[in-house]
């Protein structure tokens, strides 16, 4: 926090590292031409590419700047995947071409894993489609394309980009009219999902968690014996239940071949008294972010916090040597002698004026990997363990490396269960992260709707995005901040859940400062549609949540101009 496309900044202690990726309105267009494939192959359709799975090595397949190799982990399925490792100018580009028929449409897809990872296809002789993720989890990408009337090959691809990591790919299909030189057999129906748990119950909502089936394109959640939803990830979160009530659920896994039977069923009760996302919040509230480390903005104590902000993050919960857990450790030193006992007392003194304060997981050194069950055991205990010693309210998540949205769902339901329905659950993603429902830290946003409080995305150090329209726009505007505040508010979230984030002098982030005049005008345009930019929302949204700053220490250096501003324009919204 903060950190975004394409100079990607990074906070933690006062340093900073920053990466470039270029082209990112390139990008951001092209993303806006693609989409999911919604309809199922037909039963005489083949998966017309070889060696889908690279159970064979590379073979049929080339890898730009002998960038691929095989590994055994981590795989999707079988026993080999794709690892490829952009390195310099080149963004480890791997293709085969594959054998279509003219005039025909056909699915394109892959499992994939990695900081960004592309799939597409050339040579269609009408429209190419690619898509992509910013995505540290197996997830699948998919996509259609139309054959051109003489069009009798195409090339499939995937690929990384500049500077980024490896990335994994798995379990290829072009799925459509054999083309003449397929022979993969088409998907059988997969087998029977086992492992069905209850992660966690609300007075509302049912969370559940499965074991992954083999070949499985996605699964289908039944309650009391009715579809309810439909998932691709081996998770769900079932809302708007009763409370104090039973409900039975059972999974099936699906894919182009057709549907499973269901699984064993389990048993969910719901609480007498569920989250309201917050405790007793004001309807417009401030979030700021407290330093417990001098970087050269002013040092504070909580006590020096200004009234004017309701929620005060402190940044930041560290690593352990076990995975998934946090701690905490007071700069005491560095905050001139603040001692534990005076901080613990700051805190009880900011709660009793009916301020919340949290603690954040994340920044630059925050290396915190939450990707399995226990380490989702790990980091509720250990977070639950900070509140209790400390007297925090709640959780940030505000991660730089990644988040795996089954999992991460998974650590926030058991600290919520363990916390019950005060806490406060906010969420710090960068631009890039919430530019589509099918990243994962928008999916876990969605995941826990029931309990979270806001999400106070970072609108700088980030580059050209898609707004909520298609369009493209540049950071540092009222447009940049609405039409993509618009796309969390149309993706499911809903508007109190929902804040904008920017730093709170140029001396706070690498980019994107905008004055406090830009943030109110941006809060009055999507609260009641004044002081817009060239972009309107189509409908105004009068319980916006409101806005957040890097950081306290900041505006403190800068003479409190951001919060005397913004939180008294906060605090005025309708």
């Amino acid at each position: 926090m903060p950190r975004l496309i394409p100079r990607l900044v990074s906070r933690h202690a006062g340093q900073r590292r920053i990466r470039t990726w270029s082209a990112v309105a390139t990008l951001a267009t092209a993303l806006a031409m693609t989409g999911l494939a919604s309809a199922p192959a037909s039963a005489a359709d083949v998966n017309n590419a070889k060696n889908p799975g690279f159970e064979s090595g590379l073979s049929n397949w080339t890898c730009s700047a002998s960038s691929g190799t095989t590994v055994s982990s981590p795989v999707h399925s079988g026993a080999a995947a794709l690892r490829a490792t952009p390195a310099g100018q080149d963004y480890a580009q791997c293709g085969q071409t594959v054998a279509v028929q003219a005039n025909s449409t056909y699915t394109l897809s892959a499992w994939v894993q990695g900081a960004y990872t592309y799939l597409g296809v050339t040579g269609t002789g009408t429209t190419d489609v690619s898509t992509w993720t910013p995505n540290t989890s197996w997830t699948q990408l998919s996509t259609t394309f139309t054959t051109g009337p003489s069009t009798t090959s195409v090339t499939v691809w995937t690929h990384g980009w500049y500077g980024q990591p490896a990335y994994y790919a798995d379990d290829f299909s072009v799925y459509g009219p054999d083309g003449g030189g397929g022979s993969d057999p088409g998907p059988t129906v997969p087998a029977t999902p086992t492992g069905l748990a209850v992660s966690g119950t609300t007075s509302s909502s049912a969370s559940l968690s499965w074991s992954a089936v083999s070949g499985a394109t996605g699964y289908n959640v039944y309650q009391n014996g009715s579809k309810v939803s439909a998932v691709t990830g081996a998770s769900a979160t079932v809302t708007g239940l009763a409370a104090s009530t039973s409900y039975s659920f059972q999974v099936t896994a699906t894919n182009s071949a057709g549907e499973s039977a269901k699984s064993s069923a389990v048993t969910a009760t719901t609480t007498a008294s569920g989250g309201n996302g917050g405790g007793s919040l004001p309807k417009h509230a401030v979030t700021g972010y407290w330093q417990n480390f001098n970087n050269g903005a002013t040092v504070q104590k909580i006590s020096d916090v200004p009234s004017s902000y309701d929620i005060i993050a402190v940044a930041f919960a560290d690593a352990t040597g076990t995975p998934g857990a946090v701690s905490f450790t007071l700069d005491s030193a560095g905050l001139g002698g603040y001692t534990v006992d005076q901080f613990k007392a700051d805190i009880k003194a900011k709660q009793a004026a009916g301020k919340k304060v949290i603690i954040s997981i994340g920044g630059q050194n925050g290396t915190i990997s939450v990707s399995d069950p226990a380490s989702a055991t790990n980091f509720a205990d250990s977070v639950y363990s900070l509140m209790q010693t400390y007297g925090f309210d709640g959780v940030d998540i505000d991660l730089e490396n990644g988040i795996n949205a089954t999992y991460m769902t998974q650590a926030l339901r058991s600290l919520s269960a363990k916390a019950g329905s005060s806490l406060i659950l906010t969420m710090a993603p960068q631009t890039i992260d919430m530019q589509s429902t099918s990243n994962a830290y928008f999916q876990t946003a969605l995941n826990v709707k029931d309990i979270l409080t806001v999400v106070n995305m970072q609108y700088y150090n980030s580059g050209s995005m898609l707004g909520c329209d298609g369009k493209v726009y540049s950071q540092g505007s009222v447009d940049f901040l609405t039409a993509l505040a618009c796309i969390q508010l149309q993706g499911g979230l809903s508007p109190s859940q929902v804040g904008l984030g920017l730093p709170a002098s140029t001396s706070a982030a690498g980019s994107g400062y905008v004055s406090p005049t830009v943030v109110n005008n941006a809060l009055d345009c999507l609260t009641k549609a004044a002081n817009c930019g060239s972009f309107k929302p189509s409908t105004t949204y009068p319980g916006l949540r409101g806005a957040m700053t890097w950081s306290t220490n900041w505006d403190a250096a800068a003479g409190n101009a951001w919060s005397s501003s913004v939180g008294a324009h906060v605090h005025a919204l309708p």
